[in-house]
């Protein structure tokens, strides 16, 4: 027999960064990556950079998180690869930026950074449930500990700071990782979801 299939793995933002080498290592480890970006160009660049002396293969999607149409599509197209995902790594975000909204009217690092990978998430559940025992890592930060949910005002409506918005958004991270969590648990899935 021709031994165990190669990993599928998502990783949101490979083109720079953590997930970058996030990727790099998956690949080198002889798993199927596909490299979530936003731009092309610069996914092509790291995929190049990535598959130098690689075990591994990779492929890119293009997504962008502050944009619920372009998740959409990107979850679609993902699903067309893959009956399982065993590894899906929400490691793309935003940081300290001005005050702007997403194409949907949130606020961008709310926005992007946890709303963004929310939908993805639901979009793949179906894949991650099938696999082995899949894996769902919210990249968070230890900004965390200076973020509070505003749920009064999660947009920062009244009045902004760019980074209390970050932290929100990556205490949110957590928050979504432990519920997702819990509820693989009570649903009695393999699937696990980690948070760092």
């Amino acid at each position: 027999s021709m031994g165990k299939s190669k990993r599928f793995s998502v990783v949101t933002g490979a083109n720079s960064g953590l997930g970058l080498e996030t990727a790099r290592a998956l690949v080198l480890a002889g798993d199927h990556v596909v490299l979530a970006c936003r731009s092309l160009d610069k996914a092509r660049a790291a995929k190049e950079d990535i598959l130098r002396g690689a075990s591994g293969t990779a492929e890119i999607v293009e997504l962008d998180l502050a944009d619920f149409s372009s998740v959409r599509r990107a979850a679609a197209e993902i699903r067309a690869k893959t009956k399982a995902i065993d590894l899906l790594i929400n490691n793309a975000g935003v940081m300290a930026i001005p005050r702007t909204l997403t194409k949907d009217g949130f606020e961008t690092q709310f926005g992007a950074n946890h709303l963004g990978h929310f939908v993805l998430t639901a979009e793949l559940i179906a894949p991650l449930l099938a696999a082995e025992a899949a894996r769902v890592v919210a990249v968070s930060s230890i900004a965390h500990v200076g973020g509070s949910i505003r749920f009064d005002d999660p947009n920062f409506e009244r009045w902004y700071f760019r980074w209390s918005a970050y932290c929100q958004s990556k205490l949110a991270n957590l928050l979504f990782a432990t519920e997702l969590d819990r509820r693989f648990r009570r649903a009695g899935a393999r699937a696990i979801a980690n948070a760092c």
